[in-house]
């Protein structure tokens, strides 16, 4: 392992390693201050990278989106294309993906923790755990199928948090005075009475056609869920297979919407749908709604939950909730659980009359 001094006096190392394939491969690193420093780097970088995958990491995520984009639901992938289009490859698409390291990820992670857009905000922890699990699986895959050494990902250790803040409600009191003051924008209001009245995810509205009405049987079927991105619409299955449902709408929202369906003709057509706003619109009204109305501000998918949260305070079990939801019923459990009365106490007398009923019969 020679090491030789350049003319302005400093060391370098030229040498060849065998990569992943095979194949001899030159490496040239100069710079070092003594020939101790070069030899050690080159001693580091062989036992680091004999057998290593020898690709620059835009090259490799082609090799990867190729491999999982057969996988996976279209909606997912459009998610992680985007993410990795934005997020990952200008940082990185340059550089040997053998080459990145632990401190190499934790300069990008500070990147991310340090954004700030237009108005000042930075990314959430739930959209910075996101892009860290994204950049996380591309490394894993690397490792798992092309003899990468290591995922440096997870050296460098996790930013951002799994949960999202903590979720906000409206009460029924609340929504019916945000109804009242949107009610000049008829479609946005028919489109929030279903959102609050029976729980649907935004997407599972927004690709609702006149087919998934049945005015007969008062039931929403919901098969599909709507997405826009890059200026295209998506019509896509739902999040997961117990999103397929069918939803009883009650008597007062069937009425209401078979007078919207009446004056909006599209309605009438199997195939088309019936909301044609924007996701931002929706949430224009809703900002708009609410100050009207002088109630909190909440997003729109905090409909969803203040549906959960209306049918629990009216005594439904987690499991007659989890079947409108399309939830299992330990996700409403978990999620909710802090919603659902306390019967701790409940619990405590009845083992209290088991006692009784015991020493009664001994």
């Amino acid at each position: 392992m020679p090491a030789y001094k350049t003319d302005k006096g400093d060391w370098f190392v030229s040498f060849y390693y065998e990569n992943i394939q095979g194949k001899n491969i030159k490496k040239k690193k100069t710079g070092f201050s003594t020939k101790r420093e070069a030899l050690a780097w080159e001693r580091d970088f062989k036992e680091q990278h004999s057998g290593a995958l020898d690709m620059k990491f835009d090259n490799f995520i082609e090799t990867y989106f190729a491999d999982i984009r057969p996988r996976v639901k279209y909606s997912t992938w459009i998610t992680k294309e985007r993410l990795v289009r934005l997020k990952i490859r200008p940082y990185f698409g340059q550089r040997p993906i053998a080459d990145i390291t632990a401190s190499d990820i934790i300069a990008w992670q500070n990147s991310l923790i340090d954004y700030r857009d237009s108005e000042g905000e930075p990314y959430s922890d739930t959209y910075l755990r996101t892009i860290q699990n994204q950049m996380s699986a591309i490394f894993n895959h690397a490792v798992r199928y092309y003899g990468l050494r290591y995922n440096p990902v997870k050296q460098a250790g996790r930013i951002g948090k799994e949960k999202a803040r903590p979720m906000q409600i409206w009460t029924r009191d609340e929504y019916m005075r945000f109804s009242n003051a949107i009610k000049d924008d008829p479609a946005s209001w028919y489109a929030f009475e279903i959102l609050y009245w029976c729980g649907l995810r935004v997407g599972e509205l927004l690709a609702l056609t006149g087919s998934d009405i049945d005015f007969d049987a008062k039931t929403i079927t919901v098969n599909k869920t709507y997405m826009r991105i890059h200026m295209t619409d998506y019509i896509t299955p739902p999040k997961t297979e117990k999103s397929n449902r069918i939803i009883w709408m009650p008597d007062f929202l069937c009425d209401e919407l078979k007078i919207f369906i009446k004056k909006n003709r599209r309605g009438y057509k199997p195939k088309a749908r019936i909301f044609t706003m924007s996701l931002n619109y929706l949430h224009t009204v809703m900002r708009r709604g609410s100050e009207a109305a002088g109630v909190k501000r909440i997003r729109v998918h905090d409909l969803r939950h203040s549906h959960v949260s209306l049918l629990i305070s009216m005594g439904f079990s987690a499991v007659d909730i989890a079947a409108r939801m399309g939830h299992e019923s330990i996700d409403i459990t978990l999620h909710y659980a802090h919603i659902f009365p306390s019967s701790q106490e409940t619990m405590a007398s009845r083992l209290n009359v088991e006692r009784e009923c015991g020493v009664q019969a001994m």
